[in-house]
């Protein structure tokens, strides 16, 4: 494991190390936490993307354009 130092405000530090008391928790597994999802969000944007991506070269359509009707159809 790596160590690294932020900087943020001293009254902000002493409310979330409360914050972790609360959830029998310290500072540090709750960083820890905050930035694997951090990481993966961004991984689910890049993926979603490349999805899209994929979509959008598919002719699904058949050569026709939608009708208004289709497009808002609800399902």
């Amino acid at each position: 494991m790596q160590n690294i130092t932020l900087s943020a405000p001293a009254h902000l530090i002493e409310a979330a190390r409360e914050q972790a008391r609360m959830s029998n928790s310290t500072l540090n597994a709750e960083f820890r936490t905050w930035l694997a999802q951090f990481t993966e969000r961004s991984g689910r944007g890049e993926r979603a993307m490349a999805l899209m991506n994929e979509f959008a070269s598919l002719d699904v359509r058949d050569g026709r354009k939608f009708t208004r009707e289709e497009m808002n159809e609800r399902h």
